[in-house]
């Protein structure tokens, strides 16, 4: 297959086929096919849904989507790869799935996928994604259960997944002479310098609200602070000094946030940053894409980013989206096609360019790219460091995610000692992995 790129509307590259005689088709055998395909109401979804239309015009495959509320397909899909015949040639995942759906059995392993000569792309380049999220979002079996390793395998490629950045109002800053932030000592002086110096205005917005909020924003600063919530035996760790640092920075963080900063869930804390009413912001890069739409924000033109800064370690966040291959679908080939067009270079950058996530490398340094979205480059920098281990990918993770959100948001709105929460935590913790076996072997 040789590949040329052309340009179609509004500045979207579109990649098309041309076929050398001395090649075949590799689309040919599955051309008429369709595909169902789920994916979520999601930014980058939205994009892929722009670009889509060339899968067709270049194979002769067509895709129907049924595009659900991420909730909701989480839902559906808990239903769907349940039956001996399911209706999804191709599913995107949130990461959380990942240790449910291959503990039981419901992804294909994609090796033999990529070992078959009549499928695999040999100029596909599996070694241009971004290997943080490769590791987080795609492998199960190795280190941990959920980590790259001797054992695991591949279930999934990422497809708009996410890493943390820190986005900044780039006026305040010269207006007062402040330095971007590059450590977390930096980070918690200027979060209470600026409501100082601009009275009214909250320092940086941050989820904090109780459940999967707080333990969200939590376990963002745990990993940069040297914390994990397990040591390797899976002794939960969660409550040591790298935990309580993080928790204090957390309500910090918050006590010098903006006005109900304490019940901000992440489109409230975002909504803070594009109304004007905090200075900063540091969560999932899928926000930028609405710093820069007046329809949405009040600081178009003003906001510059920057990477999460340093604790004892480098150390961004990564999540969102993958996508499998479920062990139900009907038309598998043709699903792996699919999945292997989409995260493609070529169609990495188109989909870049209409506005999605990027799960390349060589995509956040395109000149082309970068004309469109120049904050990108940062991203990449930023993806340097993106860690795949911030949060543990594993069946009982739900129960425990849901505990540290309760017992933070008592830190955060009740003032509940940190280092008793986070005794209570841990030791919750470890009856929950007790109960699930983890200290079968110990």
């Amino acid at each position: 297959m040789l590949n040329t790129i052309k340009k179609v509307g509004a500045g979207v590259t579109a990649l098309t086929l041309s076929t050398s005689l001395a090649l075949a088709n590799p689309y040919e055998e599955y051309a008429g096919e369709t595909l169902v395909v789920n994916f979520p109401a999601h930014p980058h979804f939205d994009a892929v849904m722009k670009v889509l239309p060339e899968f067709t015009k270049e194979t002769g495959i067509r895709v129907e989507v049924d595009q659900l509320q991420y909730l909701k397909m989480r839902e559906k899909q808990t239903l769907e790869l349940t039956k001996t015949k399911g209706d999804y040639d191709l599913i995107a995942y949130v990461v959380f799935s990942k240790a449910d759906y291959v503990y039981a059995d419901q992804l294909e392993n994609l090796a033999k996928y990529f070992m078959n000569p009549k499928l695999a792309d040999p100029g596909y380049d599996a070694g241009d994604l971004i290997d943080g999220y490769v590791g987080n979002i795609g492998v199960a079996g190795g280190t941990k259960g959920y980590l790259p390793g001797p054992t695991g395998s591949l279930f999934g490629i990422p497809f708009g997944s996410e890493t943390s950045i820190l986005g900044y109002r780039q006026d305040i800053f010269d207006k007062h002479g402040l330095e971007v932030p590059t450590n977390y000592d930096e980070l918690l002086d200027v979060a209470c310098k600026i409501p100082e110096l601009e009275p009214g205005m909250g320092g940086l917005a941050s989820r904090a609200a109780s459940g999967h909020h707080a333990s969200h924003a939590f376990l963002l600063h745990l990993a940069p602070l040297g914390g994990r919530i397990f040591d390797d035996n899976w002794n939960p760790i969660v409550n040591n000094e790298a935990g309580v640092k993080a928790a204090e920075a957390l309500k910090t963080i918050v006590d010098c946030g903006a006005e109900g900063a304490e019940t901000f869930g992440f489109a409230e804390a975002g909504a803070s940053f594009l109304q004007g009413n905090s200075a900063m912001f540091l969560d999932s890069t899928v926000f930028a894409g609405q710093v820069n739409n007046p329809s949405k924000s009040k600081v178009v033109g003003k906001v510059a980013w920057a990477p999460h800064p340093v604790g004892t370690r480098a150390g961004s966040q990564t999540g969102g989206f993958g996508i499998g291959i479920p062990a139900n679908a009907e038309n598998k080939d043709a699903a792996f096609l699919l999945m292997q067009w989409l995260t493609s270079k070529e169609a990495d950058k188109m989909i870049a360019i209409a506005g999605g996530n990027p799960s390349r490398f060589s995509t956040h340094a395109d000149p082309e790219v970068l004309a469109v979205h120049p904050h990108l480059e940062v991203f990449g920098e930023a993806l340097e460091n993106a860690d795949p281990d911030w949060r543990p990918i594993i069946p009982v993770w739900g129960k425990i995610n849901a505990d540290i959100g309760t017992s933070l948001s008592k830190v955060l709105t009740e003032d509940a000692d940190i280092q008793e929460a986070l005794d209570g935590v841990a030791a919750r913790a470890r009856d929950i992995m007790e109960d699930a076996g983890y200290y079968t072997w110990n």
